[in-house]
């Protein structure tokens, strides 16, 4: 076909394809679309070698690139065009037929154009669009515009056009031909210019990635596309922003941060040059900046795959240096950054250590809470993640100052206990990891705060036992728990449950008090029990007038009210409870009011009191779980518990559970099984059965009359033939379960009595232990058989008689099993004695103040009653130690602390210098513990001061931890118990000061009353007391003590009244503490709030016309008085224990510590109620990041100080035995002692002053030990004091099972004994005997310095560290169980948790 011809304007003729008619303005649309079409499909048909067609058709391809077309209105015509002239430059290349500038900008601009109809995917000429798209592409079309001026501007257009058109219903195809498009012109052309640049970049700004994704994934190829070609110019970008700070170069300039982040994620390669730009930065002094570029760098580094850190280690240092900078919210980010960093790069978290301990320190609460945040995040999604450092940082933030980082740090390691370890993702491998936060978690329930205590109990319900298990489950998870706990963590658990049962008591009370008529009394007896309840509320401010809502609303609502009662009824079941806690919040919250803190404390009252855990289906599967355990059924070693431990962990709960939960144990199924237990030979597991049948068999006679049957025999072998303990516990069994108690009693009490033979020893202790707990039990029922056994079988044929030679040894004590069974059986008949003494509760009989002078001699004795030289050094240090508990004993009884003389007192004290180690850290435990139960008499507070002598720097700590406890003890019971104000005398800490500074004036190394050396001494152990009680100066209080001081120097020594020598020492204690108080107050000389009164059996009353003014130190003296406030006391959670149950049987045992006085005892240096509601001495004096615990004294060499100030005597020599001894001659001693101890019995009718007058050895103290019989203590050095060894791991903790397991029972008898408690009056103590007095010259003639403390000059062998949950035992004896002769308590009596934990900015 011929190819039709036409003329155009400039008069070249145009050759058309055949078929094809001029296209020209005179046609339709329609027919022009028609005829464009039959030229498209010739074009593409057409290739670059047809030269003749080329020629043919040059002219119609300068026709179509006319204004005609390109200017076209309609959109189908210019698309054809478009093809057409796409087609051409294809034909054409590489030479266009287009030769001018300005007409190839018109066709590429308006090529650039059609593409936007790339955009509707769903467009009938989309394909068409697609073709041109593809030919561009293909030909590169686009560079013969890089010799245009305004080839940028064409650029630009067709980037921005390809950018906006791009969306998600495009193929791979249409990026494919954009990307190839727009990378042509970056990798061909000479340059890329800013605003090219802007174009790419714009795409990857997170405004506008969010907006167009497609955009963003075509900048993001043509970026990899063209990483090589482009780089230059981003880094020229950069570098002008970044260094130069040109930020008008682009509109990008704001965004540069955010643009390097996505480069880099894009390729690394592109940023190249300009990460060291970025370490520059991040050394900007504008604060701003460097927080920008951390927050970059922190997603660089974090990022899953980036290897940034190892490819630019210099940067990775840098940035790690921002951990530590100045400002808050770059340390914030750096900190959060270190989760994403753990969890994708593992291989950096030894680089993140140091830096976030260090930052787990800041002062910051924020930065510190964002760290446990960071870390328990890793941990729990892959344990493997953290390692133990990081895992000790969140641990370390449980003692955190600021509850929010408490809370995130417990919760945290509570999720992460759950996950690996209840749950047991991660294997046996993580569970064992992480095994120690479970003992964490609980020690934490030492701390001082309620809140802490509170978490401590949500967690361990829904983390640690989730209430929400199946019963079997639970009490199995609770099983093996409790079997794998550390002996703090056990201690913390009863504790919390002791609270929890005691707060349900309180709960129960009240409602019982809202039943009653209502009038004035039953009114205040509801808001005394509203304040008692609201003591163991979060925020005891806000929860009090809650708690008083709520009772106004148990009033008046009968349906709230039968809910609760159900939930605090012992018979309560678990399901029950849940039911209750759920209807009682549904009744009392509105739907309206989404914020109710009337709901949310009533929440925390009902969480503290449901019993989620125990009821008598829980206590029947834990049976079946131990009777697993004992058949071999059980999971045990699964569990990783050795099966014996599992068994005796199991019954020591079920024991504890006992206390808490005695009418769940109510079932013959329990009964039957702990009768199996009885059988066992496991010594531990019939104990703790006989305690548990104590506990819960109350109603055993008629609710299980076939169990008791089979029990009675059982409990009557036992208390004949069984060991000592499970002997006690038998006949506690009978005390507490059998109505006819007197005729069983009678029928162990007549055979034991009968067969007693001092020549069998090792059968006497356990019948002297079964007569002991009969004597104090029924001592009505055998008074007269027992006067007589006290008298002739415990006094002349046991006590006074050494049957059997001591080893030799230089030792000073032995474990239990060593020691000889005669001593022993003396230990017995001394507790047998005291127990008897304690259940007559009278005086009558004079035999109180037998034994007294027995026990005296003793100690006198050094424990060697006879003194004949046969007892073995550990036989000794045994029984000096029996003697000196023996007096604590009594001294708790009011009538017989009337009849202990001061001599008494003073000896018993020196105990807790004795040589020995062992007897030192048990007497200074039972010490503690008589103190803290406000038995005690509070001038016993004061023997804690001779412990600043103590060459045991461990030893010393304790001490001091008891006093702070003591303190705050006595001061929180002063405010809950405002009435008793007239008590004051016998309570208020302050008053320790009289009775420390008489007893230091009596202390036997205080001999030369001017030496500068002993006055040091006298200094220090002042200031042991003082510091603590000056800690707070609270009402003006040093100004009461400055008072007490002035008063007691007006008075004389009651003991020594007429001897000048005895008085000017007392005086010049008192200028010692005049001093101190001087030295480290302000107020000191302020107005007293009221007259001190001064205890009349150790002061003179004042005389008016006596007034003494002089200053008895010497002049030298006064430069070891440094000024200074004290410090804060730092309370160790070891005898932290919480003041929330110092409630009714403390009310009751306050009157044990009431003291003659010779003035009004009412006075008070402040009122109770204007202090503080709490003593919370952590929160005093430490930066905002330091923790609430007091660093635990180390166990090594280094911890055995030399006593500070104590004048060092000469190295120790083998004729050290020579030495002058202290007081009458040894001979004199011995017969007298003798002689008295043998009539003491036969003559109760001698005049009261004989009867009270010491045994007549006018020596004091311990003697002198020769040298080679402390050849175990190795010296170390030729100076200073002979130092007493701490014992070998193994003994130690030896000692300390031992206080654990006869103490653990005391408070049984504190519960007998209360209820015969009476106030003492003011002349409680007057009618003590006359005092014998020591004399000016047997006092200086004694100069040694030697008595019941260590010696000098040996140092002691280095103390292993204790393992595991013992570690704190020296330290935390307030609750460890006391002495065998003490009974069990009742559950509000459980003893206290002695917490490993410490409570103020320091750290193991």
């Amino acid at each position: 076909m011929a190819h039709s011809k036409a003329r155009v304007t400039d008069g070249k003729v145009v050759a058309y394809p055949p078929g094809v008619k001029e296209i020209s303005d005179k046609i339709s649309k329609e027919e022009m679309v028609r005829r464009l079409k039959m030229v498209v499909k010739t074009f593409m048909d057409m290739d670059q070698d047809s030269e003749e067609e080329k020629e043919l058709y040059l002219n119609l391809a300068l026709h179509l690139a006319s204004d005609f077309f390109l200017k076209h209105p309609d959109k189908d015509v210019r698309l054809l065009v478009a093809c057409c002239l796409a087609d051409i430059f294809r034909i054409y290349a590489p030479e266009a037929p287009y030769t001018s500038p300005d007409k190839l900008k018109d066709i590429f601009m308006f090529i650039t154009r059609q593409l936007k109809g790339l955009e509707d995917t769903k467009s009938a000429q989309f394909n068409r669009y697609f073709y041109l798209l593809e030919n561009i592409a293909w030909v590169k079309s686009y560079n013969i515009c890089f010799e245009l001026e305004d080839s940028n501007e064409i650029f630009t257009q067709l980037y921005r056009t390809l950018f906006q058109v791009i969306n998600n219903g495009h193929n791979q195809k249409v990026h494919m031909h954009m990307v190839d498009l727009m990378s042509s012109i970056i990798c061909e052309g000479d340059s890329v210019s800013q605003e090219l640049l802007d174009t790419v970049l714009v795409n990857l700004v997170p405004a506008h990635k969010n907006l167009n994704k497609q955009a963003y994934d075509l900048a993001k190829a043509l970026l990899k596309r063209t990483a090589q070609a482009i780089e230059p110019y981003i880094t020229n970008f950069f570098n002008q922003v970044l260094m130069l700070g040109k930020t008008s170069v682009s509109d990008l300039s704001e965004h540069v941060f955010d643009l390097i982040l996505e480069l880099y994620n894009i390729d690394s390669h592109l940023l190249l040059s300009v990460l060291p730009q970025l370490e520059f930065k991040l050394k900007s002094n504008d604060n701003d900046e460097r927080l920008q570029v951390v927050k970059l760098l922190a997603k660089m580094f974090g990022a899953k795959d980036s290897e940034l850190a190892a490819q630019n280690k210099p940067l990775w240092q840098c940035y790690l240096g921002r951990f530590n900078d100045i400002h808050v919210p770059i340390r914030l980010e750096c900190v959060k950054f270190a989760s994403h960093c753990l969890m994708n790069h593992p291989d950096l978290a030894k680089d993140l250590t140091e830096y976030l301990r260090v930052r787990s320190h800041d002062p910051e609460e924020a930065i510190r809470h964002d760290v446990i945040v960071s870390i328990v995040t890793a941990a729990k999604k892959d344990l493997s993640l953290v390692n133990d450092a990081l895992l000790n940082f969140v641990k370390e933030r449980t003692l955190d100052k600021r509850w929010r980082v408490r809370k995130e740090a417990m919760m945290g390691l509570a999720s992460i206990y759950r996950k690996y370890s209840l749950q047991g993702e991660g294997g046996r491998e993580a569970s064992k990891q992480i095994s120690w936060i479970k003992d964490k978690l609980l020690h934490i329930y030492y701390q001082n705060s309620i809140d802490d205590r509170l978490l401590v109990e949500r967690v361990f319900a829904q983390y640690m036992v989730p209430h929400n298990l199946e019963t079997s489950e639970r009490m199995k998870c609770l099983y093996y728990l409790y079997a794998t706990l550390d002996t703090n963590a056990v201690k913390a658990l009863n504790e919390m449950w002791k609270c929890q049962n005691l707060l349900r008591h309180h709960v129960k009370d009240l409602l019982d008090l809202i039943k009653k008529p209502k009038s004035e009394a039953s009114s205040k007896a509801v808001f005394a029990k509203v304040m008692v309840i609201t003591r163991n509320l979060p925020d005891p401010g806000k929860a009090q007038d809650i708690v008083k809502k709520l009772a106004q609303v148990l009033d008046d609502d009968e349906r709230v009210r039968d809910q609760l009662e159900t939930l605090v009824s012992p018979s309560c079941s678990c399901k029950q409870a849940e039911v209750c806690v759920r209807d009682i919040t549904k009744k009392l919250g509105s739907p309206k009011q989404p914020s109710n803190p009337f709901l949310e404390m009533v929440k925390f009252l009902l969480e503290r009191i449901a019993p989620v855990h125990i009821d008598t289906e829980s206590i029947s599967a834990l049976i079946k779980q131990v009777n697993k355990s004992i058949d071999g059924t059980a999971d045990d070693e699964e569990e990783g518990v050795p099966t014996e431990e599992a068994i005796r962990a199991g019954l020591e709960l079920l024991k504890v559970l006992s206390f808490t939960h005695p009418v769940s144990f109510h079932s013959a199924e329990t009964f039957e099984s702990l009768l199996g237990c009885l059988k066992m030979d496991d010594e531990k597991v019939a104990e703790a059965a006989l305690q548990i049948f104590k506990n819960t068999g109350s109603k055993m006679e008629e609710s299980f009359p076939h169990i008791k049957s089979v029990l009675l025999p059982v409990l009557q072998a036992k208390a004949k033939r069984g060991p000592p303990r499970q002997a006690k516990y038998a006949i506690h069994c009978i005390n507490a379960m059998f109505t006819n108690r007197d005729t069983h009693f009678a029928q162990i009490f007549e055979p034991l009595h009968k067969s007693l033979d001092p020549a069998n020893l090792e059968q006497l202790i356990t019948p002297l232990t079964t007569l002991g707990h009969l004597a104090q039990l029924a001592p009505e029922q055998f008074a007269a058989p027992l006067k007589s056994l006290v008298a002739n079988f415990i006094v002349k044929d046991l006590l006074m008689n050494d049957r059997i030679p001591g080893k030799k040894t230089t030792k000073l004590w032995v474990p239990d099993d060593e020691v000889s069974p005669e001593t022993m059986a003396k230990i017995q008949g001394i507790k047998l004695m005291v127990r008897w003494l304690l259940g007559v509760k009278n005086n009558q009989s004079k035999s109180g103040n037998s034994t007294l002078r027995m026990l005296t001699a003793i100690l006198h004795s050094d424990g060697d009653l006879t003194e004949q030289g046969r007892m073995g050094k550990p036989d000794m240090s045994r029984l000096r130690l029996a003697a000196a508990c023996a007096l604590l004993k009594l001294a708790q009884e009011p009538c017989y602390h009337e009849i202990i003389t001061l001599e008494q007192y003073q000896l018993c004290a020196l105990v807790i210098n004795d040589e020995c180690y062992q007897v030192r850290q048990c007497f200074s435990q039972k010490l503690h513990r008589g103190l803290c139960r406000l038995r005690l008499p509070l001038e016993y507070m004061a023997v804690f001061a001779l412990c600043a002598k103590d060459p045991v720097k461990e030893r010393r700590a304790h001490a001091r931890q008891c006093l702070v406890k003591n303190v705050n003890i006595r001061r929180e019971y002063l405010k809950q118990h405002a009435a008793i104000s007239d008590k004051l005398f016998s309570l208020l800490p302050e008053y320790v000061v009289p009775y420390t500074i008489h007893l230091l004036a009596h202390d036997p190394d205080y001999v030369k009353v001017q030496d500068i050396e002993q006055l040091k001494d006298i200094k220090e152990a002042l200031w042991f007391v003082l510091e603590i009680i000056m800690a707070k100066n609270e009402n003006n209080s040093h100004a009461f003590i400055r008072k007490m001081v002035e008063n007691i120097k007006q008075t004389k020594d009651a003991q020594s009244p007429g001897d000048p020598k005895t008085n000017e020492k007392l005086y010049t204690v008192c200028d010692v503490a005049m001093h101190i108080v001087m030295s480290k107050s302000t107020t000191y000389s302020l107005e007293s709030p009221k007259d001190p009164v001064l205890p009349s059996c150790f002061f003179t009353k004042p005389d008016k016309n006596f007034s003494n003014t002089k200053n008895y130190l010497p002049p030298e003296m006064k430069s070891f008085f440094s000024q200074g406030k004290p410090k804060s006391a730092n309370v160790l959670g070891a005898v932290n224990k919480p003041l929330s149950s110092a409630g009714k049987q403390l009310q009751s045992k306050a009157s044990r510590m009431e003291t003659a006085s010779n003035d009004d005892s009412s006075s008070n240096p402040g009122s109770p109620q204007r202090s503080k509601t709490r003593h919370d001495s952590t929160e005093m004096d430490h930066s905002e990041n330091e923790d609430i615990i007091l660093k635990r004294a180390d166990s090594t060499d280094k911890d055995i100080e030399k006593p500070r100030g104590r004048k060092r005597g000469l190295p120790p020599s083998d004729d050290q035995e020579s030495k002058p001894k202290r007081g009458r001659k040894k001979a004199t001693a011995n017969t007298t002692a003798m002689a008295e101890s043998e009539d003491q019995w036969d003559e109760d009718n001698r005049p009261e002053d004989e009867q009270n007058s010491p045994p007549k050895k006018g020596r004091r103290g311990r003697p002198p030990k020769s040298a080679a019989q402390n050849q175990d203590t190795p010296a170390k050095g030729k100076r200073g004091r002979k130092k007493a060894a701490p014992p070998p791991e193994e003994e130690e903790d030896e000692i300390e099972e031992r206080v654990e397991e006869e103490a653990e029972d005391e408070e049984e008898e504190d519960e007998r004994s209360s209820e015969n408690i009476e106030l003492k009056t003011k002349g409680g103590r007057q009618t003590r005997g006359v005092r014998r007095s020591q004399g000016p010259e047997s006092a200086e003639s004694t100069p040694q310095k030697r008595r019941g403390r260590p010696p000098k000059s040996a140092q002691p062998a280095a103390k292993k560290p204790a393992r595991g949950a013992r570690s704190k035992a020296a330290m935390a004896k307030d609750d460890s169980e006391e002495e065998e002769e003490e009974e069990e308590e009742e559950p509000e009596e459980e003893p206290t948790p002695k917490g490993r934990k410490k409570t103020a900015g320091r750290r193991r």
